[in-house]
């Protein structure tokens, strides 16, 4: 995947969703890219990608903390909403649109 893929494939989740607003890029060099997602809530989303080592990041920060996260740092897996500092292993890969799913349905849940 290319960093404008990854910049797109956000975009794109990110303008269909009930919770997001449109994405900011935080911090873009050749071979990564860091977006910002403000949510409908007052919290916000972090994505993160890295071409040459194809790492992937989505975090879910409210009040300054991570309360949501997926990852593929050593394998796929999720910090859990029930305890952000556990990692639980995923099969697959988590996609964007699959983390802030997640996200919208702990939101309608609040």
């Amino acid at each position: 995947m290319t960093l404008a893929e990854f910049e797109q494939q956000i975009f794109t989740v990110a303008v269909s969703s009930s919770v997001c607003d449109i994405p900011a890029v935080r911090r873009l060099t050749s071979t990564s890219m860091s977006l910002r997602i403000s949510v409908a809530s007052g919290s916000f989303m972090d994505a993160f990608y890295n071409e040459q080592t194809d790492t992937m990041a989505f975090a879910f920060i409210r009040e300054g903390q991570r309360v949501f996260g997926a990852d593929n740092t050593g394998g796929w897996h999720i910090h859990p909403f029930s305890d952000p500092a556990r990692h639980d292993p995923l099969t697959d890969p988590m996609s964007f649109g699959e983390f802030v799913a997640e996200i919208e349905l702990q939101q309608l849940g609040t």
